[in-house]
């Protein structure tokens, strides 16, 4: 039997990963932010959201011991956050500023590997925060890493659909050519690994693709350079490409989501399915097993993370949740638009009376003293709030910089048309101009993403052919019409 326990709505963009330690619950959105959570009631920690990426967050993982957590993004960092106080403990920027799709710990915490949309990879020495080495692999990205139990291998899936085995000097063991028909989304390998009397270490790896398809491999260390892989299962309950997979901490269930809106559940040594939940609204594009208990987090383009318990006993095949389940829900707070100006355009005035809506009248004199407008409202970080305004408590500032993302987000959340939003930025264009790539961008987030991104489309990953800029007036005038009638 599987209860929906609870659902977080905490993001105000698609859900991208999720992620458990021990005792915390880490998952990241397209809205930049990473949400932390008790992982014994799910309240959200004090000083969660996590406000420091440019662009949207791909990926988060734990260190081993849940002391640290790793996020990456779009813009070609990979954060490494202390999970006692929530502030950066170190910012790791991707060799060939590439955006960062993809990041994992070692299980010994050595290593943190990431891999860039341009195909490169890199191993960073965790202890001393440098790059210990990098490699890549040309016309593609990588999108998917697992390290294997024993630290000493790691593999990345890509979006041309191969699998590759790695040795800590990045030498190139096995490559799965093909593993996935039009691109590899996840991979993980399961936490146990058995060795047999000759010496050959087996592990065992889930992978899930664009193909639909959810495959168990057992990957085989004969010798430090001979690595085998062989195709266990190929398990196709989903019926459209398959996001995410997960293993449980003992590897004896396995849980994927897919773009059909369904979470499986998955006995795993024998592919056998176990359940099938329906609870989310739109793609499920992340999911993960506690590792202290049979408990799934699963996130979705929907913006919401459902918690599921897993009850023992389940053997029946393909079941659905209880329907009896008691759900609770965390509505999180919603913008309450007191003024019918954007942002940007508010007044001092209206600063100070949006505070004293959110609750946040302990800051209002800070505020007042700076003669904060909404333009420089908006352009705010928890950094500015110490050192500017002086707000000294950490849960304050956390707390100040939430309702600023959600003052961001509101437009999404308030129906804003989604083609009067900058791609990159997610935010109503000002300026609005049409790249090579034939999509609108704000001016002034491209001219940035080209002159350090290499000049690839921010849409499409490909090679922008010009850096001309066209200016949209037509979007323009339609952006400047709709805002006069909100």
């Amino acid at each position: 039997m599987v209860s929906l326990m609870c659902t977080l709505h905490t993001h105000r963009d698609d859900v991208n990963c999720c992620v458990f330690s021990g005792s915390l619950l880490a998952t990241c959105s397209a809205d930049k932010t990473i949400c932390v959570f008790c992982a014994g009631d799910f309240s959200e920690m004090p000083f969660s959201p996590l406000s420091g990426h440019g662009y949207g967050v791909h990926c988060c993982c734990f260190s081993p011991c849940g002391r640290y957590l790793a996020s990456c993004s779009t813009d070609a960092t990979t954060l490494l956050w202390d999970m006692e106080t929530g502030e950066i403990e170190a910012v790791l920027e991707h060799p060939g500023r590439s955006p960062v799709r993809v990041c994992a710990f070692s299980p010994d915490s050595s290593y943190l590997m990431s891999g860039g949309s341009d195909g490169s990879t890199a191993l960073w020495d965790f202890t001393s925060r440098t790059l210990h080495k990098s490699g890549s692999v040309s016309d593609t990205s990588i999108v998917a890493c697992s390290f294997t139990p024993c630290s000493q291998l790691f593999i990345t899936g890509s979006s041309y659909g191969d699998l590759r085995l790695w040795d800590l000097d990045m030498n190139h063991l096995h490559a799965e050519k093909n593993a996935h028909d039009l691109g590899v989304s996840c991979c993980q390998f399961a936490p146990q690994m058995k060795k047999d009397a000759d010496g050959c270490v087996q592990f065992r790896l889930a992978s899930c693709g664009q193909d639909s398809l959810l495959k168990i491999w057992i990957v085989s260390r004969v010798s430090s350079a001979d690595v085998k892989m062989q195709l266990a299962h190929t398990l196709t309950a989903q019926s459209a490409p398959v996001l995410s997979c997960a293993y449980s901490a003992d590897g004896q269930m396995l849980v994927s989501g897919s773009v059909d809106k369904t979470v499986t559940v998955y006995q795993a040594n024998e592919g056998i399915l176990l359940y099938t939940l329906n609870q989310h609204d739109r793609y499920v594009t992340a999911c993960a097993f506690s590792p202290t208990g049979p408990i799934i987090a699963t996130g979705s383009m929907d913006k919401s993370v459902n918690i599921w318990r897993v009850e023992d006993g389940a053997s029946a095949h393909g079941k659905s949740p209880d329907e009896s389940a008691s759900v609770s829900s965390n509505e999180g707070s919603r913008f309450r638009a007191h003024s019918r100006l954007m942002v940007s355009q508010w007044s001092e005035e209206d600063v100070l009376s949006w505070l004293r809506e959110e609750g946040l009248e302990a800051v209002m004199d800070a505020f007042r003293s700076n003669n904060m407008d909404g333009e420089e409202l908006l352009s705010l970080t928890k950094e500015t709030l110490s050192s500017d305004l002086h707000i000294e408590s950490l849960g304050v500032r956390s707390k100040v910089m939430k309702k600023i993302e959600e003052l961001k987000m509101s437009s999404v959340c308030n129906g804003t048309p989604d083609e009067y939003l900058c791609p990159i930025t997610r935010e109503i264009m000002r300026d609005p101009v049409i790249a090579a790539d034939g999509y609108s961008y704000e001016r002034e987030a491209i001219e940035s993403w080209i002159n350090t991104k290499n000049r690839t489309s921010p849409m499409t990953n490909l090679p922008l052919q010009t850096t001309l800029l066209t200016p949209n007036r037509t979007l323009k005038m339609a952006i400047c019409r709709w805002t006069t009638n909100q």
